[in-house]
């Protein structure tokens, strides 16, 4: 074969290769959108989504109880807004919100989170008590009131 056969197909070989390998970009890889607002440059607010919940009981008396909620946030600009804590009767609801600010460009990636949140349980009565964290539920038991015993 004459040399510039060779360089022909050297050169054919490489833009075939090329060719291939621009095709074969990771399936997986975020993209970017901007980000819907919320209106008059304020951040469009939401409810963080929530995939789990676990209550701990630490080891005092009165009793503390923190709930550590795990879940995802569906982009790179969402962040925690608010933690908020309600308790009715025998029932915590613990609301946390997102915000996301106004036509940032994010990478559609779901970020994990996971909050501390500490109940206000200080003077409970003895009993069962539900958590509600953004609809994921769970309980926990006090065997006796939680307030300091006198004596």
């Amino acid at each position: 074969m004459s040399k510039d056969k060779n360089i022909g197909l050297l050169i054919l070989a490489a833009m075939v290769f090329l060719a291939l390998l621009a095709g074969c970009g990771p399936a997986d890889e975020p993209t970017a959108t901007t980000v819907p607002s919320g209106g008059d440059g304020q951040p469009a607010l939401g409810t963080a989504q929530v995939d789990s919940i676990e209550i701990v009981i630490l080891e005092s008396f009165p009793v503390q109880i923190h709930v550590l909620a795990r879940g995802h946030l569906p982009d790179s600009c969402t962040t925690i807004d608010q933690i908020t804590e309600e308790q009715d009767g025998d029932t915590f609801r613990v609301t946390i919100t997102t915000a996301r600010p106004e036509g940032e460009v994010c990478a559609q990636v779901l970020t994990p989170f996971e909050e501390n949140i500490p109940l206000d349980v200080y003077g409970l009565a003895a009993g069962t008590y539900t958590v509600d964290v953004n609809g994921v539920s769970g309980t926990f038991t006090l065997d006796i009131d939680n307030v300091p015993q006198e004596g």
